[in-house]
């Protein structure tokens, strides 16, 4: 599939075990912000078409690698390209994200529905992460990715992207057993799509759950929890003679890290609005931390970058288990030379207590 890994920083991290230095990867690192993901957006036309042809993907999923000594690459693609393949009619709009022409509003709309198949209608992405890994040639891992069930239902149900989630909270209440199905179909074809991933070449997986954060505790853990923890239960371990590390992220959801870390995942992602600090304690030693610098610090001073980038190492503290990373995705207007001077000063940064005893 290619040759030996020369770089497993992330890997020995997601596991616990020790590494010479902090693994640095970041959310949305493939994107906009990059002027020569910009270019190869207006060759390939529009963001699904990126998305579909695997080698726009490899592209773009190498072009922050050969830019930044980066610790992993991330598979370009989306989080909808599950729902896009159930023939739900998705389109991205400029400036309004995603819309499906066919949302899915009841019981009738989800018998329509079924797990696509990772070799058939999501081939691109399977051929995508071939190609990729290929190209890599062992230089970082690859890591491959999903939506949590709970998000993507959110999109499907809504018909893009909302503030108030009136439709499928409306379905929460209302019809839940029908919630639940849609979930659970999702949760299947989640596992099925990863699975996929990993049997191609993916060297870790991350579950996104971007919308996660906007359900009551109780709501969290049945309608999105649950399906996560059932994903991550089915996931292959071991690929190419390694464990392969699973990495759960739930923005907002800093008040239940002790709930997504006793789900059986290897690693958890914080966001920026909980202290690594408080997120450790509350992960009790079980887990893996990723995160968790404000995407909003990337526009600071250099030198404030510099400090606040350097507060997320420290607030982590001495041990194994921390991949630094933003608590969100790269936003657009990011300068590059921001994300340079961030990864340095991850890849250079000396624990305070070991700077000490030089």
């Amino acid at each position: 599939m290619s040759g030996a890994l020369k770089n497993d920083l992330l890997l020995r991290a997601l596991l616990r075990q020790p590494t010479p230095r902090r693994p640095v990867w970041l959310m949305r690192q493939a994107g906009r912000y990059l002027p020569e993901y910009r270019a190869t957006r207006a060759r390939a036309g529009n963001f699904l078409a990126m998305c579909t042809n695997p080698q726009i993907a490899c592209e773009v999923t190498l072009q922050p690698i050969d830019r930044y000594p980066l610790d992993a690459a991330i598979l370009f693609s989306d989080i909808l390209t599950i729902p896009h393949a159930m023939n739900l009619g998705l389109e991205f709009s400029t400036g309004e994200g995603p819309v499906f022409a066919r949302p899915v509003r009841g019981a009738a709309d989800i018998d329509r529905l079924g797990v696509p198949d990772p070799h058939g209608e999501l081939r691109y992405v399977v051929d995508a992460v071939s190609l990729i890994r290929r190209e890599l040639a062992g230089r970082v891992p690859l890591i491959g990715f999903a939506g949590s069930p709970w998000t993507v239902a959110s999109y499907m149900v809504e018909g893009g992207g909302s503030k108030a989630f009136a439709h499928i909270k409306r379905m929460m209440y209302e019809a839940p057993r029908e919630l639940h199905r849609l979930l659970d179909l999702l949760a299947r074809a989640t596992i099925a799509y990863l699975n996929a991933q990993i049997a191609a070449g993916a060297q870790a997986v991350m579950l996104f759950d971007t919308w996660g954060g906007v359900l009551t505790p109780a709501q969290y853990r049945e309608f999105s929890l649950h399906y996560m923890a059932q994903a991550v239960a089915a996931l292959i371990r071991d690929a190419d003679g390694r464990r392969v590390p699973n990495i759960v992220f739930t923005k907002g959801g800093g008040a239940w890290l002790g709930a997504i870390a006793a789900i059986g995942c290897d690693a958890v992602g914080v966001d920026w609005t909980t202290d690594l600090s408080d997120a450790r304690r509350a992960v009790g030693g079980r887990v893996a931390l990723q995160g968790n610098l404000d995407p909003a610090a990337l526009f600071a001073p250099p030198a404030v970058l510099r400090a606040e980038t350097l507060s997320v190492l420290e607030s982590y503290g001495p041990g194994t288990g921390h991949v630094f990373n933003l608590g969100h995705g790269i936003t657009p207007e990011v300068d590059p030379q921001q994300v340079a001077l961030l990864v340095d000063t991850v890849r250079n940064y000396v624990p305070a207590a070991e700077s000490s005893t030089d």
